[in-house]
């Protein structure tokens, strides 16, 4: 185990003239302990001498103030010696002389002291027994801080973790006994409040002490508790592993190895890697054994769409009665891919988002278990995101079990390589989780611990880990030889009994169990697989909907279709516009002082409600509001969304004048209206954005939204974007409606906060370019039901605000990537009207071309198609040009799935005129890519599209002004020059 080099920092009993007399004089002690006789040898652990050091430090007050406030009900309570003490320190004298031999004293002093002989027996004198008394104290804290090193925790037994190349220690030679020797190993100390040790008593022979401070923190628990700065809940886990006998377990426990204590729960939501998934999903979650044997017949035919998932990462939900409450519980295990921990954040988030729609304010119906890898939890950062989030308003579950596998491995990579800490478990403790250790190989241990992190979460609702302390019998899959690179350690492990048959003979040897009920146990539930193997080969098809993890009950029909091919309209009445319009522009609560910046923003939105026009931020107010007014619940998340990156929003109000006080206007459209969370993030996009996700997963029936800053910086979630979002549905038939904010526009920002990458997002559709697909009444929605998920970047606030009342309008649900504008959030030019919002009104894929050039289409020259912000600025440059009748500008608003109609239709009515693509971005980023094939399969090839845009480049944009303009000024030229092109045909 990792040798602690120094302890000076955190023991230090004795002042510098006191361990100075005490340094030199220590000698070995030895101490019969439950593991046998055990030799200590005291390391020198002190400090350069400080003078003015306190005699009443951290690790002593405790004691020291039990003893006084005892003196002070009754002198006569505490032993003569304290009584000398506290006199002399109540008369002045300073603690360096307060403790001194009362015959020290001067007579001055008015103080009569006591002689020696006058004390108890041969008693030493004052500053010996307290000296002692403190010594004892130390040696019950060192127990409890650095214990766990000294712990049997590796069931192998070759404690391959050293990192510092000095010898492993054998016994608990990391803190001295500060002067005691092995004559004092008979003499009763009184124990200290901050132990629990004595059981009943309140004083113990030392090496008593030590026998049962060896029981509780060195056996096969680990305890990492005392960086908690709690006293209340230190003194809670001091309780649980040293009281004595408190780790026993009756015959009858022992026979059937009680469940951890989660009975109080309704919903316990999990989340796990590869290993030991298949036996979850049969012990805990209860799979049908013929399912899961199912998916090792490679000659069945999937009866769902979609790709499906090797079987090692399907999840399963599951509501059965639990035995012990004879009530319903739901077992939830989240489907995840191959990247390790990539699902914790999802689980959370999934997890909140029950607690939320039940209620459960205080996460005692509803928690999540995440089990671990031992190098993935110490080497994946998302680990870290995750457990950042665990005490966040908005985010928190109120507690989350992990349980760290400790295989002490990471397929081939020893612990030596895989990290720079002693534990795999040590990110924990950035959170205050209390860590137990525990050696796998005892499963009284393993239930032990399992329930004490049960009970710690129920208790204090904060977050625990559980590290199992084990082996990998087998290679990392397979077809793997670990002999290769763990020869000596697989040479252990082939010697290592089962857990299951040590534990077994280890229950006969206790006459718990029979040999024949042993063996007529096992013969039962080899014949239950055998015949659950025996019905899977009945099976003529592979189901993946059997291994759904978030049914959505009443959602979709009983064959899990949806109910509908069809969208509403996505308008409101105008006596509803102006309602919402109203709070918008307003402070609906009393004596509340805003901003009054703020002032002037809200007068300006009460102006346009009067005009009947939304800019930007008005019409994601309408849309919001108005599904929170039916009753859709609503989560905004992400960095600085409260206000907006760009100070556009100001969903939260805050009172210049109280502190901390805010409002949500939001929140008072109507009583009888969903709840609307706007919620700050922490700076993390891998670990909100997979929270938002899982949250997205509870319920079809609301909003989850996630904004990035800029969207450049979605990157950083990349994983759960290519993992979950992209193929959520393909791989494990789930649909997901998150939608993702994610603003980006090419403004001379520089090239960190320009692209949200789209040529990305296009890749990763899943219609075909080359496929001319029929066009039929239910055209617009079926090619939505088919796409993995939806890319739009609108130019228009009113086309924004009927995606975002679409999404939840719809019969199904897919995930919808926005590029959200930044100049256009205050462009006078981006603006919509009501008339665009009314009753009968829809999103529109593609918005046409609506000025002069219609009235002589066949006179126009050339047709531009283009997406976003760059609309306005291609419209200013036609005015400037005069070239209104003979450049007509369509917007395709719906990148994906592809307006192959409406793009048809609008080529066909300019059928004289030459096609280009114009963007802002570089030619190999943006849509040009993506769009370019799908026009030419819609015109069927009968034209070119050329391009009008930036050059290819690199970076997704300069960072210098000047150049940013001279590009803009290069492709707009290029856009409206009508003989440039000529040459290439």
């Amino acid at each position: 185990m990792h040798r602690l080099r120094t302890c000076a920092a955190r023991l230090r009993p004795l002042t510098a003239s006191q361990a100075a007399q005490t340094v030199g004089q220590q000698r070995p002690i030895t101490v019969a302990s439950p593991g046998g006789t055990r030799t200590f040898q005291p390391i020198r652990c002190y400090s350069a001498p400080v003078a003015s050091e306190p005699f009443l430090n951290g690790t002593s007050s405790n004691y020291v103030e039990e003893m006084y406030y005892a003196w002070l009900e009754n002198p006569k309570s505490v032993h003569k010696s304290w009584d000398v003490f506290f006199r002399n320190a109540n008369a002045g004298a300073p603690p360096g002389a307060a403790y001194q031999s009362p015959l020290g004293l001067s007579a001055a002093s008015g103080l009569v002291a006591p002689q020696l002989s006058s004390l108890v027996g041969a008693q030493p004198n004052v500053e010996k027994l307290v000296e002692d008394h403190l010594a004892v104290q130390s040696l019950i804290r060192a127990y409890q801080v650095m214990g766990h090193h000294n712990a049997l925790l590796d069931p192998l037994g070759i404690s391959c973790v050293n990192f510092d190349d000095a010898p492993v220690n054998t016994g608990f030679q990391d803190v001295g006994f500060y002067g005691l020797d092995e004559t004092d190993l008979d003499k009763v100390f009184r124990l200290p409040t901050t132990t629990f040790i004595g059981g009943s008593e309140s004083a113990l022979p030392l090496k008593e002490i030590i026998r049962r401070l060896e029981m509780a923190y060195c056996q096969h628990i680990g305890v990492e508790f005392m960086f908690i700065n709690d006293l209340e809940q230190c003194q809670w886990i001091r309780q649980k592993f040293e009281t004595p006998g408190v780790m026993q377990f009756t015959l009858e426990e022992k026979r059937t190895l009680l469940a951890p204590a989660l009975t109080c729960f309704e919903n316990v939501i999990m989340g796990m890697p590869h290993r030991g998934r298949l036996n979850v999903l049969a012990n805990v979650i209860r799979k049908e054994l013929e399912q899961i044997f199912c998916q090792f017949d490679s000659k069945l035919e999937a009866a769902d769409e979609g790709s499906g998932d090797v079987k090692y990462h399907l999840g399963m939900y599951h509501r059965r009665i639990n035995r012990v409450t004879d009530r319903n519980i739901t077992l939830s295990l989240v489907a995840n891919p191959s990247h390790l921990e990539a699902v914790d954040p999802v689980v959370q988030g999934k997890t909140k988002a029950e607690q939320f729609y039940c209620g459960d304010n205080d996460g005692n119906r509803v928690m999540s278990i995440l089990l671990h890898g031992d190098a993935a939890f110490a080497g994946q950062g998302i680990v870290y995101e995750t457990f950042h989030l665990s005490d966040l308003p908005s985010y928190t579950t109120h507690g989350t079990v992990h349980v760290v596998v400790n295989n002490q491995i990471g397929f081939t990579t020893d612990p030596r390589m895989a990290r720079s800490s002693p534990y795999p478990t040590d990110v924990a403790r950035v959170v205050n989780a209390p860590i137990f250790h525990v050696n796998a190989d005892d499963p009284e241990a393993v239930i032990y611990v399992c329930k004490v992190a049960a009970e710690w979460r129920a208790t204090f609702h904060k977050d625990v880990v559980v590290d199992l302390v084990c082996y990998r019998r087998m290679g990392h899959n397979e077809m793997d030889e670990p002999m290769f690179t763990q020869p000596l350690m697989y040479k252990q492990i082939k010697k290592q009994k089962p857990v299951l048959q040590k534990y077994a003979e280890k229950l006969i040897a206790e006459g718990a169990v029979s040999r024949q009920e042993y063996e007529e146990e096992i013969a039962k539930y080899d014949k239950i697989c055998e015949e659950a193997y025996a019905r899977s080969k009945d099976e003529k098809i592979l189901h993946i909907k059997h291994w759904l993890d978030s049914p959505w009950p009443g959602f979709f029909t009983l064959d899990g279709q949806p109910k509908s091919m069809s969208c509403p309209s996505t308008g409101l009445t105008e006596e509803n516009l102006n309602h919402i319009g109203q709070i918008a522009s307003t402070v609906p609560v009393e004596d509340f002082t805003i901003h009054g910046g703020l002032s002037r923003i809200l007068k300006g939105r009460a102006e346009m409600i009067r005009n009947r026009t939304v800019d930007w931020a008005l019409g994601e107010y309408m849309a919001f509001g108005s599904l929170l007014k039916e009753g859709i619940h609503i989560r905004l998340s992400g960095q600085d969304v409260e206000r907006g990156t760009f100070s556009h929003r100001h969903h939260v109000l805050h009172d210049q004048n109280v502190d901390k006080r805010i409002c949500i206007p939001m929140n008072h459209l109507s009583p009888d209206q969903a709840p609307y969370t706007v919620c700050n993030s922490s700076l993390s996009e891998y670990g909100v954005l997979g929270f938002e996700l899982g949250f997205a997963m509870a319920s079809p029936n609301a909003l989850i939204l996630w904004e990035a800053q800029f969207g450049d910086f979605h990157n950083t979630a990349q994983c759960i974007i290519d993992q979950f979002i992209c193929p959520g549905q393909a791989k494990w038939v789930r649909q997901n409606g998150i939608v993702l904010l994610l603003p980006h526009g090419m403004e001379g920002m520089g090239p960190e906060h320009s692209s949200a990458r789209p040529e990305r997002f296009l890749q990763m559709c899943n219609d075909d370019p080359d496929v001319m697909p029929n066009i039929t009444e239910d055209f617009a929605v079926r090619q939505l039901y088919d796409c993995n998920w939806i890319v739009v970047n609108c130019s228009s606030p009113g086309n924004y605000f009927h995606v975002l009342r679409r999404q939840i309008l719809l019969p199904f649900r897919k995930p919808l990537i926005i590029f959200t504008p930044k100049s256009l959030l205050r462009h006078p030019e981006a603006r919509a009207s009501f008339d665009e919002m009314l009753p009968g009104t829809h999103f529109q894929r593609l918005i046409p071309e609506g000025g002069s050039a219609v009235e002589r289409p066949e006179e126009v020259k050339r047709l531009i198609f283009c997406t976003g912000k760059v609309y306005y600025e291609l419209t200013k440059e036609r005015k400037n040009r005069g070239m209104e009748g003979s450049v007509a500008i369509a917007r395709i608003e719906q990148l994906s799935p592809f307006p192959f109609d409406q793009v048809k239709a609008e080529s066909e009515r300019f059928s004289n005129a030459d096609l280009v693509w114009c963007q802002e971005e570089h030619k190999n980023q943006g849509y040009y890519d993506y769009v370019k094939p799908r026009i030419r399969t819609t015109i069927q090839r009968a034209k070119p599209v050329w391009y009008a845009g930036r050059e290819p480049a690199a970076a997704p944009a300069t960072g210098n002004k000047n150049t940013h303009l001279m590009e803009l000024r290069r492709f707009l030229d290029t856009a409206f020059d009508l003989d440039a092109f000529k040459d290439q045909e």
